[in-house]
């Protein structure tokens, strides 16, 4: 049971969110939507869950210049972000391909992870 409506509407926001991941990783692994060399478009992000230990995946737009890749979030709560803090090391797919990358996190108000590709 719901103690609230803000519980119950964030609920409904993880679910959809949930859903609408289980479409977008396939296509965004497969290369739909992935950036050019330079350019903004598609990623998926692994990272490994600080706790569980397990790999976690998430699409997110980013911004490609050439090896580097530039992913951001306004949320603090993001779960790949702290990941991303916690271990640095992460794979990126991306033109169809998993890419491992080493990564830095800028906090503040827009959140940014700067990837760079092996």
């Amino acid at each position: 049971m719901y103690t609230s409506l803000d519980s119950l509407g964030a609920d409904l926001t993880r679910k959809g969110f949930r859903a609408l991941n289980q479409l977008a990783v396939p296509a965004i692994k497969a290369g739909l939507g992935t950036p050019l060399p330079i350019g903004l478009g598609l990623v998926v992000l692994e990272t490994t869950g600080r706790v569980s230990g397990q790999p976690r995946q998430v699409p997110l737009v980013a911004a490609r210049l050439g090896r580097r890749i530039n992913v951001s979030t306004v949320r603090s709560k993001s779960q790949w972000m702290k990941n991303l803090e916690a271990q640095p090391e992460a794979s990126v797919w991306v033109g169809g391909r998993r890419r491992e990358a080493r990564s830095t996190v800028e906090t503040g108000v827009l959140n940014v992870a700067n990837l760079v590709l092996n």
